[in-house]
């Protein structure tokens, strides 16, 4: 097992739970828990790179099989030459434990559990305030209960999330996401996610028959994120990334990468019109 930014295998580590890549968002190794196994999504983003992705929500969790897994894949990551025979020099650290995977995460029933499951484990390293528990997530299911509680207990551990918001409005959500979930109810969810735990907005960037970010939408994602924070959020800044892993979705021919520049062009805007930190993957 070789480690790279352009391969993001679940079965890296042969675990059913458990695996790891190099983040380029992260910069460095992040130990992923995947609590959709079956591949199942409430979202079909165009540039998904799952293949066979399904609508769905994760199943019920063999909890006690996945706190064998991290335990020991975190044992193994932390042994002193594991860095050196998998992850490429300059990328050698451990960065997160992060909630990712084939699927939405907060869609799991045992998604709660998971984050007990991951915080103690770092806990117990003496991690934690080394290496971050992270939720990489769609958003759209932060209104419930349930997640929300999940998320107050992932920040108590000292986590943070990375929140998807591709699109400037209810369009271009539904062109990029395949998504059900109303525009205006992601921006609530975003302000809601906000105040629960430090956040990023996860922002994709790409030619999809045309940039799907252009310095006109930027005015108006810059627009967005500026009212969350008028309602009295803060956010942590917003990741703004390019289109690196090949997509096994339909529309996958149509998809290019923007060139750095013009990814730089964008943040450099979105900086100017928000003030927040903007961290460029590209």
């Amino acid at each position: 097992m070789r480690l790279t930014t352009r391969d993001h295998d679940r079965d890296s580590a042969g675990l059913t739970y458990v695996y790891a890549v190099v983040s380029r968002r992260a910069r460095g190794v992040s130990v992923g828990v995947n609590l959709n196994p079956n591949k199942a999504c409430n979202w079909r983003c165009v540039y998904c790179q799952v293949p066979g992705l399904t609508r769905g929500k994760g199943p019920p969790l063999d909890l006690a099989l996945l706190e064998r897994e991290l335990e020991g894949f975190l044992d193994e990551v932390l042994a002193a030459d594991w860095m050196e025979a998998h992850v490429p020099e300059g990328m050698r650290r451990l960065n997160d434990v992060a909630f990712s995977g084939d699927g939405e995460p907060t869609g799991s029933p045992d998604f709660e559990a998971a984050v007990a499951i991951a915080a103690a484990a770092l806990e117990r390293r003496g991690l934690v305030g080394r290496a971050k528990l992270v939720l990489i997530t769609n958003g759209s299911l932060l209104h419930k209960p349930e997640v929300a509680r999940a998320v107050e207990r992932l920040a108590a551990a000292g986590g943070e999330v990375w929140f998807k918001l591709d699109a400037v409005d209810e369009a271009g959500q539904q062109r990029l996401n395949d998504s059900r979930t109303g525009f205006e109810r992601q921006l609530a969810n975003l302000e809601r996610c906000a105040r629960l735990a430090p956040t990023w907005v996860s922002t994709l960037a790409l030619d999809f028959d045309g940039p799907t970010l252009d310095l006109e939408r930027v005015e108006r994602h810059a627009a967005n994120l500026n009212a969350v924070r008028e309602a009295g959020a803060t956010l942590a800044g917003v990741h703004l990334y390019g289109l690196e892993r090949a997509s096994h979705q339909p529309e996958a021919e149509r998809l290019r990468a923007l060139p750095a520049a013009q990814l730089e062009a964008l943040a450099t805007r979105l900086r100017e019109r928000t003030g927040l930190e903007v961290r460029v993957s590209v």
